[in-house]
């Protein structure tokens, strides 16, 4: 049998992305919430086909509470990687281009971005996608949703769950989607391009 799925230490301590996530929130999104998704693949994947697969293959292949939980350690996995304590500006390189040929300019992609965050209904995600010619959207997905189903390649995320920014913003999820951009490890998320 393939070694469990782990929860991936953290590249920044769990107060180092404050005031925009707290420690508490960092406590309780990655340390219960995604805790408990790589807890929950664990059990479900025991003695079935997926037991030997990746979350990448799950994902594309499994169905109800196992890709939702597949999905969701991945989700999670890639938005607290894409974080740093010293983020912020803006894309570089070939990023860069490619938002702005598509929207104009990184402050019309922001605006579009954070619309999009905001007015998804309940739960899910905000992802900046590339289709396999290279050009660039931005998607939604509910819930445990996640792109690669759909042969997109994920850039960048937000979690509009509310899980993800109640502690820190209550209901306010406008404030903590813009807040968001201040963290944002621009290297990282061009190597994703």
């Amino acid at each position: 049998m393939k070694a469990e799925f782990t929860l991936p230490k953290l590249p920044y301590a769990p107060n180092a992305l404050e005031p925009v996530i707290t420690e508490q929130t960092i406590s309780y999104h990655y340390g219960k919430h995604h805790q408990a998704y790589v807890n929950n693949l664990n059990n479900l994947v025991k003695g079935t086909p997926f037991e030997d697969e990746d979350l990448e293959t799950i994902i594309k292949k499994a169905e109800g509470p196992t890709f939702n939980n597949a999905a969701q350690v991945w989700n999670h996995t890639f938005y607290f990687f894409q974080f740093s304590p010293n983020g912020g500006g803006e894309p570089q390189g070939k990023l860069a281009d490619a938002i702005n040929k598509q929207w104009g300019s990184f402050e019309k992609f922001k605006e579009e971005f954070n619309q999009v965050a905001t007015a998804l209904f309940g739960s899910g995600w905000a992802w900046l996608v590339a289709h396999p010619d290279g050009k660039l959207e931005i998607v939604k997905e509910s819930n445990a949703g996640n792109p690669m189903t759909k042969g997109l390649k994920p850039i960048l995320t937000f979690d509009v769950w509310e899980h993800a920014y109640y502690l820190d913003y209550q209901n306010r999820r406008p404030d903590h989607v813009k807040e968001l951009w201040k963290i944002l490890d621009w290297k990282v998320i061009s190597e994703r391009y």
